[in-house]
């Protein structure tokens, strides 16, 4: 199983958290170009893509934004909904028509505070996606901003 089939929602809920989860989920639609969080904003909701490219970002201060990830169908946009403060660690923009299965972040915070095993496996599930969102952003970085060569996996 490669990492990234690790950090999708099929791979890691179990078929009874999976279907109570997309019980909360609605589709929503984002236009190329649109901007879903920007860091520091208030994380109150999280997306599941259907279709379409998402671009991960991070401020770098005098210089442009850093893409450190890029996200497709199936993939999970957004971890900081579920730690406090709730504030996002990254910006992300639709790269192309996006089409997702959008969450409220309190909805599902209630649900896992209602259910352990639901809240142990949605901590798995996302634990997983931040380990690998935290190696792509290294890799990224160093590529960018570092010597050559720099930005290998460990």
């Amino acid at each position: 199983m490669s990492a990234l089939s690790r950090t999708r929602m099929t791979a890691t809920l179990s078929t009874d958290h999976r279907t109570r989860l997309m019980e909360l989920a609605r589709e929503v639609d984002f236009p190329a170009g649109t901007r879903l969080f920007n860091e520091g904003g208030r994380a109150d909701r999280f997306w599941i893509v259907r279709s379409g490219i998402v671009a991960l970002d991070v401020h770098v201060p005098g210089r442009q934004a850093t893409v450190v990830d890029r996200l497709g169908r199936d993939e999970l946009v957004g971890w900081s909904w579920l730690f406090p403060p709730h504030q996002w660690h990254l910006g992300a923009g639709a790269e192309t028509l996006l089409r997702t299965h959008e969450f409220d972040a309190a909805a599902v915070r209630l649900l896992m505070d209602a259910d352990p095993a639901f809240s142990a496996d949605v901590n798995h599930w996302v634990g997983q996606v931040l380990a690998r969102r935290l190696t792509s952003a290294r890799v990224r970085l160093l590529d960018r901003f570092a010597p050559y060569g720099s930005g290998k996996t460990l």
